[in-house]
């Protein structure tokens, strides 16, 4: 469970992030919806200690992550991680050593200074690439992939941390449709099959409401709805979004809960 009390982050007088508390069961694939400066960026940055909370803690089982540092705070960092909107590859590194990059947390000192990988490392980030079928570009640089592929090298690359929770930051913002569907199913079976929690920012509700178990909405850094994809509709996406909601997909979650309730009823008449 990863629980979020008060938190908060200022920047001189604003309050990007205002007094959020939240908690997270392990597992769950949670979307944080809201409009461009809602928060939803720094709230992920505070829980991987990217972004230091100016009030409230984060709460990991037994553990104060506000108050970790050294190597038990590399240690919490290794266990959450994070995937960037800019991917955050070394270009001019091919995409074996980018995702071997995720090791890194899990090495001595010295082997990481010397950017040394054991063999069952090599095993470990190329079983990551296969499964996002990336495997035959491992010899690649990152840099001449295109921006899904980049983005699937840098999910494998956090799959090799080991981690318990991924936490995705607009993933899939700069993506054209196909590669949208490609990433976001990826994180979804990452999520389904080995357990591990997924807390991923997105502006496309209608993405969010397929994929995700829980959407939490924010504006002006705070929480204004959390509840289940269900319940998203297209008033309270006006509520977050404002004159954004059409860009934002919200039209779009009225026609999707009609399709549904359609399938639904197809179902008991036939059940019948």
């Amino acid at each position: 469970m990863l629980r979020i009390e008060g938190l908060t982050k200022r920047f001189g007088d604003k309050a990007a992030v205002d007094d959020v508390t939240l908690a997270i069961p392990k597992g769950e694939m949670v979307g944080v919806i809201g409009r461009s400066g809602a928060g939803k960026s720094t709230l992920l940055r505070m829980i991987n200690r990217l972004a230091e909370p100016s009030a409230g803690r984060i709460v990991s089982g037994e553990r104060d992550v506000t108050a970790l540092s050294g190597a038990a705070l590399r240690a919490w960092r290794r266990d959450t991680a994070m995937i960037f909107q800019q991917f955050n590859l070394v270009g001019r590194l091919d995409v074996l050593t980018n995702v071997l990059l995720g090791r890194l947390n899990h090495r001595s000192a010295i082997l990481t200074l010397a950017k040394s990988f054991s063999q069952d490392d090599k095993i470990r980030a190329i079983a990551a690439l296969e499964r996002l079928d990336m495997g035959h570009l491992l010899a690649q640089r990152a840099e001449t992939l295109s921006g899904g592929q980049q983005q699937r090298v840098a999910i494998a690359r956090a799959l090799v941390q080991e981690p318990t929770v991924i936490l995705a930051d607009e993933p899939i913002a700069s993506l054209d449709p196909r590669n949208t569907q490609i990433v976001m199913d990826a994180l979804f079976r990452i999520n389904r099959e080995d357990g591990i929690t997924v807390v991923c920012n997105l502006h496309h509700l209608d993405i969010a409401k397929k994929y995700c178990d829980r959407l939490i909405g924010m504006a002006a850094g705070k929480v204004v709805f959390d509840g289940l994809p269900h319940e998203l509709n297209s008033e309270v996406a006006a509520e977050l979004y404002g004159i954004e909601a059409k860009d934002a997909g919200a039209e779009a979650l009225d026609a999707l809960d009609a399709i549904a309730s359609e399938e639904a009823q197809r179902a008991k008449q036939t059940a019948a």
